[in-house]
């Protein structure tokens, strides 16, 4: 494989020839536009009489093209007219789809294949991940505290510093003093005195905040651990700085409130940089099409902006997150199918009912094995989402909730079950979803398929959890019920695969590794 990965399979020529580019931005949105429309009754090698007059407007030559398609699984090229494939076959019978307008491409022997779909991931936060401190690859609490001090330099004092992708499981050694494995915040304080920072976990479950930002958060060693989350203190009482599941909402409010001045204008601009670089990250990878998992009304309308321009990167799934009376109230608005030339389709609610499994947020049946006073977070109360359940039900819309423990994945299937009961609906023809599907009970595993609800897990978190997953479950969860992936395909169920980006690489080789 080419050492820029995926990106260069699809179609760049190393060497362009005369009359043969290399493939363009442009090019990739036909491209991923183009696989769409691949239809068996479209793959033929035959030459209609009036190409000449009605030439393709993209065609691939000496490649190997992977159609998906068991008549013709492989070709030398294709063309592509008006965004959908029109012929695939040898390079010879493709050049007569050539006219004076047909961007030609030499694929100089390398493969092109359909688009992948990003299966889970959350598009805009990876935009924004590119725009805040990058802390997937540290090491070490210090390597954080480099990256905060370097921030520092470049931001004016009482300014937010923000980052993302730590994990204290990661770190090479564990700093002392520590609850949980993350020291005080007091460590940080030195090198950010004059500014509040809020550092994100890897999972998107918990954050690290320092002395400013748990200030203008409220939190004191008075303040009451919301529903559904946990501020982690000291034998003292006093925050240690590790806010768990809703506890880190506490400060984001804050952050909201700083973000109340900016202007319109500037919040468009925001925006439209966190849809482009997120874009440019998952086409790199080969992702063309991508299920949002969890975004507002406000950040819908953007999609419908930026799609109405033409502009979206990829295709975008979105699944609606917002509280149940705004739900309610709006989503016969927002109901789209392939809207923006079949860019945007808005038919899913997202909703969450536990945390993650490495912040001790899982919602288990039986305690953590390493933290035998908790059984993990339930972070919205089951009620709240079977009423979600009833609305999506009401309004025809899928519905996907995250769940990773075993007592999570349990209640959703139960409350899914009461749902359906109640409206009179065969729910084996919803396609109703429970996001990451990890850690299950055995006597669970069969229901996926008896109830027809589809597993949306991540191949890639098996690996990053690896290293912990016996430790904080035991041997026997983790052997028969941590990803099971095999066991749900053999009692029929459907699996998905994806990344959870940003919480992993949006690259999904090894995902499907």
């Amino acid at each position: 494989m080419p050492e820029d990965g995926l990106g260069r399979l699809f179609g760049v020529a190393e060497a362009p020839v005369e009359r043969i580019p290399e493939v363009s931005g442009e090019t990739m949105k036909v491209w991923t536009r183009a696989v769409t429309g691949l239809m068996a009754p479209l793959l033929i090698s035959a030459c209609g009489p009036d190409l000449a007059s009605d030439p393709a407007d993209l065609v691939l030559v000496n490649g190997t093209v992977v159609t998906l398609d068991d008549a013709i699984p492989e070709a030398e090229g294709l063309a592509v007219r008006d965004g959908r494939i029109v012929a695939v076959g040898t390079s010879r019978e493709m050049r007569d789809y050539v006219g004076t307008g047909t961007e030609l491409v030499d694929l100089n022997g390398r493969t092109a294949f359909p688009g992948l779909i990003e299966g889970h991931g959350h598009f805009l936060g990876l935009g924004r991940s590119r725009m805040i401190l990058d802390l997937t690859t540290t090491t070490s609490f210090q390597d954080i505290v480099d990256q905060v001090a370097v921030a520092v330099a470049q931001t004016e004092p009482g300014e937010w510093i923000t980052g993302r992708g730590w994990h204290q499981e990661k770190w090479t050694e564990t700093p002392e003093p520590n609850v949980d494995g993350v020291p005080f915040h007091d460590a940080r304080a030195a090198v950010a005195p004059d500014n509040p920072v809020s550092l994100t976990h890897a999972s998107g479950h918990a954050a690290f905040e320092n002395a400013r930002a748990l200030e203008a958060g409220g939190i004191d060693v008075s303040t009451p651990d919301p529903d559904g989350g946990t501020i982690v203190r000291g034998a003292d009482g006093r925050a240690t700085g590790l806010l768990r599941e809703t506890a880190s909402g506490l400060v984001g409010r804050a952050m909201a409130e700083a973000d109340a001045d900016r202007t319109d204008e500037e919040r468009e601009a925001e925006f439209r940089r966190m849809v482009e670089l997120a874009g440019q990250e998952a086409l790199a990878k080969g992702v063309t099409s991508f299920h949002d998992a969890g975004t507002g009304f406000a950040s819908i309308d953007g999609f419908r902006m930026v799609a109405d321009e033409g502009g979206l990167p990829v295709r975008l799934y979105v699944m609606v997150r917002a509280p149940n009376e705004e739900l309610d109230r709006l989503l016969p608005d927002y109901r789209m199918d392939g809207y923006g030339d079949g860019f945007l389709t808005v038919r899913s609610i997202k909703r969450s009912i536990d945390g993650a499994l490495g912040s001790h947020g899982a919602w288990l049946l039986e305690p953590y094995t390493d933290l035998p006073t908790s059984a993990g977070l339930n972070t919205a109360p089951v009620e709240d989402v079977e009423e979600t359940a009833r609305i999506a039900a009401r309004y025809g819309f899928q519905l996907n909730v995250h769940a990773i423990g075993d007592r999570g994945n349990r209640e959703v299937l139960d409350l899914y079950q009461r749902a359906w009961e109640e409206a009179g609906l065969d729910g084996s023809t919803l396609r109703w979803r429970v996001e990451h599907a990890q850690h299950l009970h055995p006597d669970d595993i069969p229901r996926f398929a008896d109830m027809g609800v589809i597993a949306a897990m991540q191949g890639v978190h098996a690996t990053s959890d690896g290293p912990w997953v016996p430790e904080k479950l035991g041997e026997w969860r983790s052997e028969t019920g941590a990803y099971v992936w095999r066991d749900l395909w053999e009692s029929g169920a459907v699996v998905t695969n994806g990344t959870d980006v940003p919480v992993e690489d949006i690259d999904p080789l090894a995902s499907y590794y």
